[in-house]
């Protein structure tokens, strides 16, 4: 079986949603590994453990959306070799990534270690769950490494049009992950600790797996020992937009961060609502991040091959598909809330039911402009833009900030509720903005 899918050629929704789907599964997956920490944390630790997991899942969202921006951007650069058919530049690509991403994740490891505790101080974490988030939150951010290794493995399997074995691999481990949160929660007594623990080796067996398959089946990913060199323009690149890209999640993590600031503040009912509504939330959204994880393969793919025409059409119909399915989205956030958080949180408290579904609800009317602002930055990011997504993300972050010390004291828990989504509305219209008069499509004409 060809698991290869050209994005260059063909009918631009098929290639679009056969390369989209294995994606969309294999976040699925992956939400579902989170989801089931949370839900056995719920069962067996209770209502405080959860609150801790909670309290961490801005930082955690801060560290991982960096190591996955590094890896997407790299596969940027590589899918727009895979597309012009130049492997010479393409095996050095790879090991230059290679390389970098070593670096990165010792530079990574050795922040977290003197960083951590300082971070959790200001996120004003309480202090009857600050032992129980930090034990989560070093076990992740001291196996940084692995997370950065599979995504950038997968990153290259996705940059040459592979998307289905990324999937198989967190599939097998997803399974894993659920024997593991037993082991070394319930029998091994690790307690939150435990769950993290579950997660990174579970993601250590996916990176494992991608990079068996690449040497046994995918040897034209496998750069050669003349690759190893120092080309300047072609490091500047990578280091750029694998940059850009890890910034523009990290930043768009600190504005979580300083949300999260607020969200502690309020006590372990709404942390622990919160939490549950952001894990409901994810798989809504995981089909509008699949689509725009994969425009970013298929704009780089066609930049590469010089088709702008297919690249303008490609988004366009990206857009209108996945904002029907948003509308579907609010439906059912609107009619099974309260149930879907009750039954991710394993929790029966009326109060945590309450803020999880409000807030859950008032974001998900915002679902199309969410949609819409995804597919055009990733978009721009597969054309080699490296400033206006950033940008996109700072205006996220300063607009956290200024909601924070205006707007939440103000209306409370519903101006945590509104925060976000009205964000996304001002970073919808910025992105607009700079796609429709990129300059790339500009030469066209």
């Amino acid at each position: 079986m060809n698991k290869h899918t050209n994005l260059t050629n063909g009918k631009i929704l098929k290639v679009l949603i056969a390369f989209t789907l294995p994606i969309l599964l294999a976040n699925l997956f992956q939400q579902l590994y989170n989801t089931i920490d949370t839900m056995i944390v719920g069962y067996y630790l209770g209502d405080d453990a959860l609150a801790a997991m909670g309290s961490t899942a801005s930082l955690f969202e801060l560290l991982v959306g960096f190591a996955t921006g590094v890896g997407s951007g790299f596969s940027v650069v590589i899918a727009r070799y895979v597309g012009a058919n130049d492997e010479n530049n393409l095996k050095k690509a790879i090991a230059a990534s290679i390389i970098l991403g070593a670096i990165l994740t010792l530079i990574i490891m050795s922040l977290s270690l003197f960083a951590l505790r300082p971070l959790m101080h200001l996120l004003n974490t309480p202090i009857t769950i600050f032992n129980d988030a930090y034990d989560y939150l070093f076990v992740v951010c001291i196996c940084v490494g692995i997370t950065l290794t599979y995504n950038m493995a997968s990153g290259i399997l996705r940059a040459k049009g592979n998307s289905i074995i990324p999937l198989l691999t967190l599939f097998v481990s997803s399974i894993l992950n659920i024997f593991l949160d037993i082991m070394f929660i319930v029998y091994f007594k690790q307690g939150v600790k435990g769950a993290a623990i579950a997660t990174v080796i579970s993601q250590a067996i996916s990176s494992i797996l991608c990079l068996g398959y690449i040497s046994m089946k995918d040897k034209i990913l496998i750069p050669r020992r003349t690759s190893f060199t120092y080309d300047k323009d072609l490091y500047q690149d990578l280091i750029g937009q694998g940059l850009s890209m890890g910034l523009m999640l990290s930043i768009v993590a600190t504005g979580t961060v300083i949300l999260q600031t607020a969200i502690n503040k309020c006590g372990t009912l709404v942390i622990t609502g919160y939490t549950g509504a952001r894990k409901v939330m994810n798989f809504f959204t995981l089909p509008m991040s699949a689509l725009a994880t994969a425009l970013t393969t298929y704009v780089s793919q066609n930049y590469g091959a010089n088709k702008i025409q297919r690249i303008k059409d490609g988004v366009r119909q990206s857009n209108i598909t996945i904002i029907v399915w948003s509308l579907i989205s609010i439906v059912i956030c609107f009619v099974f809330g309260n149930k879907l958080v009750q039954l991710i949180l394993s929790t029966t408290n009326a109060d945590i039911i309450y803020y999880g579904s409000t807030y859950l609800k008032v974001s998900s009317i915002f679902f199309p402009a969410l949609c819409v602002l995804l597919n055009l930055r990733c978009s721009l990011q597969g054309l080699g833009q490296k400033v206006v997504p950033l940008f996109s993300s700072i205006i996220e972050m300063v607009g956290k900030f200024v909601f924070v010390i205006l707007l939440i004291p103000m209306l409370g828990f519903i101006g945590i509720c509104i925060t976000e989504p009205l964000i996304w509305v001002f970073m919808l219209l910025q992105l607009l903005w700079s796609y429709y008069h990129n300059e790339i499509f500009r030469k066209e004409h």
